[in-house]
């Protein structure tokens, strides 16, 4: 019997409009071969859902194929010259298989002769197929360049919206569940002092579903939600972001303080606990720690346990080792405990030392306010600039306002920093001076902190620390460790 190899191609654009799919290529092909006496030792599919590089494999692969077994094939089978080829470097690699391997082109819709005239006339079809890619390709460019200047979404609308079509055109509206997610997400990150993974864990406990195949939220879905300028009431299109039609879910003011916290390159910080993020190291292998939240059922409900242990705990001959939270709290309240003084004389020199270290990080922080206010009014004369450009017609539409969104976040960004850097300073020293001035009551002040406020007193006080089996073993930053140590003036020479 003959042997043939055939490939079937179909894309979903074409199946709509000449009414055939790849079920019906498949059928033709074989009827094809039994009907000339043989049967067919290879076919090859692209289906409407391959993607490009997908399709330039297989037929890569069926080019390969039949190169290595052309002494078995007796012609490569296809519907129709167009589903041979999209383009004319394709074909021709058919045709040297033909003229260089002496495997016949064979097209079952559209039958031509193994001659100079039959060639002409493949090459003619091939030709038409060529073309019609290309133009396609570039209408449906075209189609979405008009969609984005309309201020519609070139492809399917993010999660938060949802395409309809209305009198036969696609648009975009809010998608009221998801809306509701996505405002949550970002007032969890941007004012409730959550990680990425914390934002994750407060949409499971507060029963928050993503979607119906997909009930629990993934750490990826929450950064590309909280980088997502779409839900500020633009799109995106060729790197760029431009002004859109859909209504906005997210206030500027939100996005910038997210942007800020993100840092511009994503949150890595691994969780909220207290004593992660690289605060301790393991005193076994020198890894750092990190912290792991347990969730049990027990009869009056779920429970939340925090343990702390190396990040190299499951390495063979690591101490398996875990130490609960409450264990490490009880042992830094020790440490404050010992912190406590009582002479006078001490406590006002260690007053001196404090203030006269905030008036240094004073000095740099005005340094860092002026560079900052330069680059403010440096992008306040570029907008100016911008704007009479304009006004004049030197740049068109679409440059102004891409140009006019990137000042605008630039400028919101330096602002948002001169006010962080304004409130950290001012919070970094005070907060140094109430550590000293309640020193003797440090314990209470630990025990109704937050979260970011315990980190703050930890760098204070803390250089580094190290976990040695269940100990805490903090190295003190000066002159905190005076304090540790004691008052030793009747060592001092008075």
């Amino acid at each position: 019997m003959k042997q043939f190899v055939a490939l079937a191609r179909v894309s979903s654009r074409e199946q709509e409009r000449e009414g055939f799919s790849l079920a019906v290529q498949e059928e033709a092909l074989r009827r094809y071969a039994t009907q000339h006496g043989g049967t067919l030792f290879r076919l090859f599919r692209i289906a409407e859902t391959a993607s490009k590089g997908d399709e330039r494999k297989t037929f890569k692969e069926m080019v390969a194929f039949t190169k290595r077994h052309c002494a078995e094939i007796d012609g490569l089978l296809f519907y129709k010259v167009d589903r041979a080829a999209r383009n004319l470097f394709d074909y021709v690699e058919l045709e040297r298989l033909e003229t260089e391997y002496d495997v016949p082109f064979i097209s079952i819709s559209q039958p031509t002769e193994s001659n100079p005239a039959g060639r002409m006339m493949r090459r003619t079809l091939a030709n038409m197929a060529s073309f019609f890619t290309e133009q396609m390709a570039v209408d449906i460019s075209q189609g979405i360049n008009r969609r984005v200047q309309e201020g519609w979404f070139p492809g399917k609308a993010p999660y938060g919206y949802r395409n309809v079509r209305i009198n036969g055109r696609s648009i975009v509206e809010v998608d009221p569940p998801a809306a509701v997610n996505v405002k949550r997400i970002f007032q969890l990150y941007a004012y409730e002092n959550c990680t990425l993974e914390g934002v994750v864990r407060r949409l499971v406990q507060e029963g928050t579903q993503y979607r119906c195949d997909s009930p629990e939220f993934k750490r990826t879905s929450i950064h590309n939600i909280l980088n997502d300028r779409a839900y500020l009431g633009e799109i995106q299109y060729r790197g760029g972001w431009f002004p859109g039609r859909q209504e906005p879910i997210v206030d500027l003011a939100t996005w910038q303080r997210v942007q800020a916290l993100l840092g511009g390159t994503g949150n890595q910080q691994s969780h909220t606990m207290t004593y992660a993020a690289e605060f301790m190291r393991c005193g076994h292998c020198g890894h750092p720690i990190t912290g792991e939240l347990k969730i049990k059922q027990t009869k009056s409900g779920p429970r939340s346990y925090q343990y702390y242990r190396c990040s190299k705990y499951n390495q063979p001959g690591h101490p398996r080792t875990r130490v609960t939270e409450a264990e490490i709290d009880r042992q830094v309240l020790a440490l404050f405990d010992r912190i406590r003084i009582e002479d006078d004389a001490v406590r006002d020199w260690f007053r001196a030392v404090l203030i006269s270290q905030t008036q240094d990080a004073q000095v740099d922080s005005q340094a860092q306010r002026a560079e900052l206010q330069r680059q403010a009014t440096l992008l306040v004369a570029q907008q100016d600039r911008l704007l009479n450009l304009r006004i004049e017609d030197q740049i068109d539409e679409p440059t102004f306002q891409r140009k006019q969104i990137e000042l605008r976040d630039r400028l919101a960004s330096i602002k948002l920093q001169l006010d962080v850097l304004d409130r950290s300073h001012d919070e970094t020293g005070e907060l140094a001076l109430k550590v000293f001035e309640l020193s003797q009551t440090l314990r209470q002040q630990w025990l109704t902190a937050d979260y970011a406020a315990k980190r703050r007193i930890l760098e204070i006080v803390c250089l580094n620390c190290t976990l040695n089996d269940v100990t805490l073993c903090p190295e003190i930053r000066k002159p905190f460790d005076v304090l540790i140590e004691g008052p030793l003036v009747h060592q001092s020479g008075g």
